[in-house]
């Protein structure tokens, strides 16, 4: 049950940011014509599509540790019987994924914190606050957290059609 929360969370939350991507390319594609067929550039567009790809791409952490979509290299594993790989995938998490996640998330919250107290903004022609994208990355870090919660208990439950093929 709780593994079947946390990939739908993931889930949601990833298909909600990706339509962040069409609204970025949107404002592009405005700018670009808004540039150069009426010679008018406009002065918010780059710092808001900044900040935009900047949600989008640090909340997608979660999703894509969901559907395996970061970098493996599984030259050792790939010998190993589906047992032992399944223990240095465990082990992998214990000792690098979740102290990263920690950290990652501890250390965001409070870069989000101060930043928030300070009333920081962007330094472009437009000054957005930064803190809603910095307390992005604590949510993130947080999905991504839980996301390796629910991939521990997939391989100690040999939950299969949960796990990518060659796990």
């Amino acid at each position: 049950m709780i593994i079947r929360i946390i990939d739908s969370v993931n889930e949601l939350v990833g298909r909600v940011v990706s339509v962040v991507a069409v609204v970025f390319a949107a404002i592009i594609i405005y700018d670009v014509f808004m540039r150069y067929a009426m010679n008018a550039p406009t002065r918010w567009a780059f710092d808001v599509t900044k900040m935009l790809y900047g949600f989008y791409f640090v909340l997608l952490g979660g999703y894509a540790l969901r559907h395996q979509a970061h970098v493996r290299v599984d030259l050792v594993t790939e010998a190993l019987s589906p047992m032992a790989r399944r223990i240095v995938e465990i082990l992998g998490y214990l000792i690098f994924f979740f102290p990263f996640a920690w950290v990652f998330m501890t250390r965001s919250y409070e870069f989000a914190m101060r930043s928030y107290a300070q009333g920081e903004t962007t330094y472009g022609s437009v000054q957005l606050p930064v803190y809603p994208l910095k307390m992005a990355m604590s949510l993130a870090a947080a999905l991504l957290m839980l996301q390796g919660i629910s991939q521990v208990l997939k391989l100690v439950f040999d939950h299969r059609e949960d796990l990518p093929s060659d796990a």
